[in-house]
């Protein structure tokens, strides 16, 4: 299998039932990419305009409609075992279209690893000193790549540590703070800042997470069942939503501010430094992850040339850390926030193809047992790309009600819409390669080897041994491989006869 040859984790092909884990291991992968100090500043920032009760409202409200997207998004990943950019080939993009949603995560989710690399650089160097901020950036980024180089197996296991780490040291400081203050008070106070509608706040929560949402696939394909999914998805962001969201909510009304960041890394020394590198390592590691696979994605369909994506990660991840460490992508937020303008509307058109108009349905279902692929894909799919533009557009620029729900909202219609008016159609075919070449023959397998080739020196004319009255030759047994019966393949095991 391709994880166990360095960690490629099935980049370019099905992920195997053999291959998938327990969903409390994906689960725990997925609220550790909630449970992160930016939860904490969306629950202060909603706790600051709004009062308690309301902002419980707005938290159930923003994780019903990312545990909705997450739920369809990620069992069609975990159906067909296949990554967000690999799978959009059959979902309404063709291969040149996920190429580029490829490029697009790869380019957003490096530009965002870096980014936190720098921001948790900054508060080591306050913590501990020793080193610049360039150099912790370098170390964390390394660390990370190292975790992410080695596959989700790998990544399990960090989360196994950073995250009940990550909670139980922030969740002292809190609790500290947090006992100088009356509970019931705190639920019954007013903001301190200005006041957010519900519309705005359910925002807030739904758009923190929606791209996770979108990439879920990358994730879920490792899921090995449906009912997998929702568990992992009820637990992670059900529990990540309510559990950090609410603390920072409380911290926000006790505190008087929604700069609550510094309380939750408050703790000096050893104990706040393992916070920030927990917090950073049990999200950063997917960003690093999803990156490798967009890049592996692009350039398999763009040059034709399959990387491998160990290598990639090490790449991906010492270029994310040299440019967080310069600073570099501090002038690109403005470019990585467009990108994210993109990824909603991806998960609409995805959902619809696959579970509503299923134009490319068959051909995935047909492989899905065999483990490979379908042998080819539309190159372009026009409807699609034009219905991603335009509802891109309309989450950019449309600001009544929630833009990244709307977006998808409006990719779904119209793309369903194209389908039943019959423009949902590819433009070119593209062949899909192979990924894994057929592996040899091993002991205990179904069907034995075939026999060696015989010569003439095994006709019973000639030979080392010689031959006994009535034997059969190995010829005669080769002419009977066809029976159904699977017959030994050495002549020890036959009794024939062989020089």
């Amino acid at each position: 299998m391709a994880s166990s040859s360095g960690h490629d984790d099935h980049a370019l092909a099905r992920v195997p039932q053999t291959a998938r884990f327990h969903w409390f291991s994906v689960a725990t992968q997925r609220f550790g990419q909630l449970s992160t100090l930016a939860s904490f500043l969306i629950g202060a920032t909603l706790g600051f305009g709004m009062t308690f009760w309301n902002a419980v409202l707005a938290i159930t409200l923003g994780a019903v409609i990312l545990e909705v997207m997450t739920v369809f998004t990620g069992i069609a990943g975990q159906r067909e075992g296949l990554s967000t950019s690999l799978l959009a080939r059959w979902t309404g993009f063709g291969a040149a279209g996920a190429s580029l949603i490829g490029l697009a995560i790869g380019l957003s989710a490096v530009g965002w690893f870096g980014i936190q690399n720098a921001v948790s650089a900054d508060g080591l160097v306050n913590l501990v000193g020793v080193l610049p901020s360039w150099g912790w950036a370098l170390v964390v980024g390394l660390l990370i790549t190292a975790i992410v180089v080695q596959g989700v197996g790998s990544m399990a296991w960090a989360a196994y540590v950073t995250v009940p780490a990550f909670l139980l040291m922030a969740g002292w400081s809190i609790a500290v703070e947090l006992s100088r203050h009356d509970l019931g008070a705190l639920t019954s106070a007013q903001p301190a800042g200005p006041s957010l509608s519900l519309l705005q706040g359910t925002t807030i929560v739904a758009g923190g997470f929606i791209v996770g949402a979108v990439i879920t696939p990358d994730m879920s394909r490792f899921n090995r069942s449906g009912k997998d999914v929702v568990k992992q998805t009820v637990v992670g962001i059900t529990i990540g939503e309510y559990v950090i969201g609410l603390i920072g909510v409380l911290l926000a009304l006790a505190l008087r501010t929604n700069d609550v960041i510094a309380i939750v890394t408050s703790t000096s020394g050893f104990l706040g430094t393992l916070i920030i590198v927990a917090a950073t390592i049990k999200v950063n590691d997917w960003n690093l992850y999803a990156a490798s696979l967009g890049v592996v994605t692009f350039v398999d369909q763009a040059f034709g040339r399959r990387l491998h994506r160990g290598a990639v990660t090490v790449v991906v991840g010492v270029l994310g850390s040299l440019l967080g460490a310069a600073g570099v992508l501090d002038n690109f937020t403005d470019f990585l926030d467009l990108l994210g303008v993109l990824f909603p509307p991806i998960a609409g058109i995805m959902v619809a193809e696959y579970f509503v108009a299923r134009t490319w349905r068959s051909g995935l279902d047909e492989t899905r047992e065999s483990g490979e692929l379908p042998a080819a894909s539309p190159m372009w799919v026009p409807a699609g790309l034009i219905t991603w533009i335009v509802a891109a557009v309309v989450g950019k620029y449309v600001d009544w009600g929630l833009p990244s729900i709307n977006s998808i909202a409006v990719a779904f219609v119209l793309y369903l819409a194209a389908a039943r008016l019959g423009l949902v159609r590819g433009v070119g075919t593209a062949p899909t390669r192979r990924t894994d070449p057929p592996r040899r023959p091993r002991d205990g397998d179904r069907h034995p080897r075939r026999p060696r080739r015989l010569t003439a020196h095994a006709t019973g004319v000639r030979g080392h041994r010689k031959r006994k009255a009535g034997q059969p030759t190995c010829s005669d047994w080769a002419s009977t491989w066809a029976a159904p019966t699977p017959t030994p393949s050495s002549s020890t095991a036959t009794g024939c006869w062989a020089p």
